[in-house]
């Protein structure tokens, strides 16, 4: 799987969406700009000694990961969404996509978007679910449908 975050802010949220990413062998897109650089210890100390064993890709530009990934499809996950990720078919080399922790997925992004989809929540309070959480949970929904590939 590709687990693609756009514009991420927070060093311990990077940190533990990597060490996710290593556990269930799915590959980080970050999309800068960072507001972190990676080797901040908070992103080190989240991923632990995983995150030497971590497939990552920086990309300048969401333009540029789209450019480079163009026959792949791209499931953007916001609040926005109205199919829930539930209800989502997923396949091996989908690219999860998921918006900065205080922005989420930018307009421009979605205008042209195919999928957009959310993670059921309550809507009397304005926050979202952390963004490692709102990871987990779309990735182990995807990979529970193909029978965990290669896990135990």
């Amino acid at each position: 799987m590709n687990i693609v975050l756009v514009e991420p802010e927070i060093p311990p949220n990077t940190g533990n969406v990597a060490r996710t990413c290593v556990m269930t062998r799915s590959k980080l897109h970050l999309v800068e700009p960072l507001g972190f650089s990676l080797s901040e210890s908070r992103v080190r100390r989240s991923g632990l000694d995983y995150w030497k064993y971590l497939d990552l890709e920086i990309h300048h530009s969401f333009d540029a990961l789209k450019d480079k990934y163009a026959q792949s499809r791209f499931l953007y996950y916001t609040t926005k969404g109205k199919l829930h990720y539930h209800q989502i078919s997923y396949s091996y080399n989908d690219f999860l996509v998921f918006g900065s922790e205080t922005k989420g997925l930018a307009d421009s992004i979605l205008e042209n978007a195919e999928h957009v989809i959310r993670i059921p929540m309550i809507e009397q309070i304005p926050r979202s679910l952390n963004m490692g959480n709102s990871v987990a949970l779309v990735l182990y929904e995807a990979l529970r449908q193909q029978d965990f590939p290669g896990m135990d």
